[in-house]
């Protein structure tokens, strides 16, 4: 396996610090900083703060210097928007169909988000089990124009933010429960309708959690 390059080091480093929410939105990447942590020239940071502009996770301006992207607080709301939409109608037309073995697999997966809220949060992985999760119950329906726009939703959003929880952390105890809340619908049978407005609702929680965040910290950028 080849050995990984100084700006692959630098990239990851910075990546994983934005994913985490260690590096917040607004906060200023001094590029010799973080040279100097890895033992580098300024080089290949500079390479790595590149490749994450172009990935929209950072941005340059001049008299600044590279900092990390605020969040575009109206693609956001548009892109979580159209997302709790669809995804509620998703999540509603499947439900009838969806089996007793997807319901124990989505909430063995919600048993699991559970549990990792116990120890040290990691973001990242919650998210991957929130899709997960989501999917076990979308993932059946019927409608491919639908589905095909709940993928699209999906991921629009990694491009914006890889994990919404990275920012609002206290958000993820309560989308747990909402979960159970939305398998109890299906469990039960319940109508179409409260089963999609209850689904778009946990979605636009989210929504509401991030951008209440973004308001409260967008005059308040750290200092690196």
């Amino acid at each position: 396996m080849a050995a990984e390059s100084k700006s692959e080091r630098a990239y990851r480093l910075i990546r994983d610090r934005i994913d985490s929410g260690r590096y917040v939105p607004g906060y200023r990447l001094v590029l010799a900083s973080i040279a100097n942590e890895l033992g580098m020239s300024v080089v290949p940071v500079r390479e790595a703060i590149r490749r994450l502009e172009a990935e929209q996770l950072v941005t340059f301006e001049r008299n600044v210097g590279a900092q990390v992207s605020l969040i575009k607080e109206t693609e956001y709301l548009h892109t979580m928007q159209t997302l709790a939409l669809v995804e509620g109608a998703a999540t509603a037309l499947a439900a009838p169909g969806i089996t007793e073995d997807q319901l124990r697999r989505a909430r063995a997966i919600n048993r699991t988000m559970r549990e990792s809220l116990a120890g040290a949060f990691d973001p990242q992985r919650f998210t991957e089990l929130n899709l997960e999760f989501h999917s076990v119950l979308f993932e059946s329906c019927p409608n491919p124009h639908i589905l095909d726009l709940v993928h699209r939703g999906w991921n629009r959003m990694k491009v914006l933010r890889n994990s919404s929880f990275s920012f609002v952390p206290g958000r993820a105890q309560e989308s747990v429960e909402e979960h159970e809340q939305i398998l109890r619908l299906i469990e039960d049978r319940a109508p179409a309708l409260e089963i999609e407005t209850t689904a778009r609702a946990h979605r636009t929680a989210t929504l509401d959690a991030v951008l209440a965040y973004s308001d409260e910290h967008k005059q308040a950028a750290p200092a690196a």
